[in-house]
């Protein structure tokens, strides 16, 4: 006969053990999962919606540099990074509940912040740079939610449990960049504000409602901090602050560090800088395509028209969100590490492919739609094959570890890998594109070595 789990009479569960199939409440698990990635959705929707502004603030009248929108845009990455450092230490000491109802509720700053400042082009740099630190918290809180989500499966369940909260997450990039151009363009929506003039190079001067794109996810927000109030509960994992640094005397920690850092530092730094490297290159930001200011602009290159980089920018996080999703279930049946072995090769092969792109030749209309084909399909397959790399990551990481330590190795190397933007921000701004992505494939083929030789090679010291 089978005995439910013994709860407490409030948030803190009995007895809660997910390896027991007779006593592990499967419904409160899936339940803990729907509600924790509706709210980490809001969350990378937060986080990058910088990345969906910050391309068009010149447009609506702001003047900054290159080099100013660079590092702008790279904050959001900076700060998620530090933020994940905290919140890996929360789920043991706040619980689910808590941390989970709380962080949701905090998204709602940085994106009301937004939303005001966006509708005239009055904000100081400072004031700015510090909305896009504060979007950081919505990265943040993933170093939080899925070691907190892990305490509720089996080991055998969590690579694909953890797959699907970490890729319907990660959506939320693709999310924020595709709705963003129709929200703006909605007038029914704009019920606090007035609208702008967007000024596009080349193109007639549009009417917009720029504050939609924030003010629209403020609601869900709340709700998602209420669901998870309400609704969760919270598992006693015993370990304070002090016990849970033990994984850093694991060498193991270390290294899926490295290769954490290549799957998804790849995704998240690709992804905040995507539009505004497509800009810079091919688009209305490079003064070798398109001279002049304002709707006054003409394109140079006769015949080559300048692509719009809202119309590619959520494809790239949408493939990376999606084969995070498919592939979990194949990290579960197959192991992590083979996955993780064709990700690396995988990411090597594309980037190489890439670098070429970086440097498009201005000598013909015909040459420059060849360079952008190749730009485009190249980022897409380094999206694709980071998102397989960040399926099996995760099933390797409970693989490898103890219930406890993985919760927390899970949390310290999304904290680092979130800094991914950062220094993909930084090292293209600093280095130039083709440096920073030579470096990425000596990276790669670091991190592919480490895999086979501790992973995934016929007896490894660590199969997973």
């Amino acid at each position: 006969m089978s005995t439910a789990p013994a709860r407490s009479g409030g948030e803190w569960l009995q007895s809660w053990d997910p390896e027991n199939e007779e006593t592990w409440d499967s419904g409160l698990a899936w339940r803990t999962l729907w509600i924790t990635t509706f709210c980490l959705t809001l969350a990378f929707i937060a986080w990058f919606l910088p990345s969906a502004i910050i391309p068009k603030l010149n447009a609506l009248g702001y003047t900054w540099t290159k080099s100013q929108l660079y590092w702008m845009a790279a904050m959001p990455g900076l700060a998620a990074g530090l933020f994940r450092l905290v919140w890996m230490v929360l789920p043991p000491i706040m619980g689910t509940r808590k941390m989970v109802a709380l962080s949701t509720l905090l998204l709602t700053a940085s994106t009301l912040g937004w939303g005001v400042r966006v509708q005239q082009p009055t904000a100081p740099y400072w004031e700015l740079m510090v909305l896009a630190f504060l979007a950081g918290i919505g990265g943040g809180v993933f170093s939080g939610f899925m070691p907190s989500t892990s305490f509720f499966f089996p080991r055998r369940m969590q690579g694909t449990a953890l797959g699907l909260q970490a890729g319907l997450g990660n959506f939320g990039v693709s999310v924020v960049q595709l709705l963003t151009p129709y929200l703006i363009a909605m007038s029914g929506l704009a019920i606090f504000g007035g609208s702008q003039i967007l000024k596009t190079p080349g193109k007639p001067d549009k009417e917009v409602f720029f504050q939609n794109a924030s003010f629209i996810w403020i609601p869900l927000m709340i709700i998602g901090g209420l669901l998870a109030w309400t609704m969760l509960k919270s598992v006693p994992i015993k370990a304070n602050i002090r016990q849970q640094f033990d994984i850093f005397g694991n060498q193991d920690t270390w290294w899926m560090t490295l290769i954490y850092i290549m799957t998804f530092g790849t995704f998240s730094g690709l992804a905040a800088q995507f539009g505004l490297l497509m800009s810079n290159l091919y688009g209305a930001g490079n003064d070798k395509v398109v001279s002049g200011a304002g709707a006054a602009a003409k394109v140079l290159i006769e015949g080559y028209a300048v692509p719009d980089p809202v119309k590619y920018v959520f494809l790239g996080p949408l493939i990376g969100a999606g084969a995070r999703v498919v592939f979990s279930p194949l990290t579960d049946r197959m192991g992590g590490a083979k996955w993780s072995l064709v990700s690396g090769i995988g990411l090597i092969a594309s980037i190489v492919y890439t670098i070429p792109a970086l440097t498009p030749d201005y000598s013909s209309a015909a040459a420059l739609k060849g360079d952008f084909s190749q730009f485009l399909w190249g980022m897409l397959a380094i999206f694709l094959f980071s998102g397989i790399g960040n399926a099996s990551t995760f099933k390797q990481m409970p693989m490898i570890f103890e219930k406890r330590q993985a919760g927390g190795v899970i949390g310290w190397t999304a904290a680092i890998a979130a800094f991914g933007p950062f220094f993909f921000g930084v090292g293209v701004n600093l280095l130039g594109p083709t440096v920073f992505y030579w470096i990425g494939v000596l990276w790669a083929i670091m991190c592919t070595a480490i895999v086979w030789m501790r992973y995934a090679r016929p007896g490894a010291p660590k199969p997973s």
